[in-house]
């Protein structure tokens, strides 16, 4: 049997660095085409909830509601007003008149949102709209109620 000579490394290459550099470039080229596509996130410009600023006066709109019924029952704020026989609307203009005091004293706007039923009679919203224009209110929005 032929002897084998330990001292001859015929077969051994050795620790091989080309292969090694070749992987290293294909993660760097990964990396620097990867690089390209993420997309970058923006500061968003947002004011967290803190301490408010009691120097500058807060506007609070006083929303009051006129609701006009089918027989001409006339409420504010679901309060009765006037019969539906009274066509000045007195006791609706006397406290529109005050709610329009109060909130200029208060320098809130006042707003008045009229909320008619569908068979309401015209007439009766036209008188409302009489007594809002003597109180001297013009922040008027107008509604038909979808009750059914």
């Amino acid at each position: 049997m032929a002897r084998v000579d330990p001292s001859i490394d015929e077969g051994a290459l050795g620790f091989q660095i080309a292969p090694m550099i070749d992987v290293v470039f294909v993660i760097m080229l990964f990396f620097m085409v990867m690089a390209g596509a993420v997309k970058v996130e923006k500061e968003l410009n947002i004011d967290l909830p803190g301490v408010a600023d009691t120097d500058a006066p807060v506007n609070f709109v006083d929303e009051q509601i006129i609701t006009v019924s089918d027989v001409g029952d006339v409420t504010l704020n679901d309060e009765p007003m006037d019969s539906p026989q009274s066509a000045q609307l007195p006791q609706l203009t006397a406290a529109l008149s005050r709610l329009r005091q109060s909130a200029e004293a208060a320098k809130s706007p006042l707003v008045v949102t009229i909320v008619s039923d569908q068979v309401a009679r015209y007439s009766r919203a036209i008188q409302v709209l009489d007594a809002l224009a003597a109180a001297r209110i013009e922040a008027v929005t107008f509604t038909v109620s979808d009750d059914e």
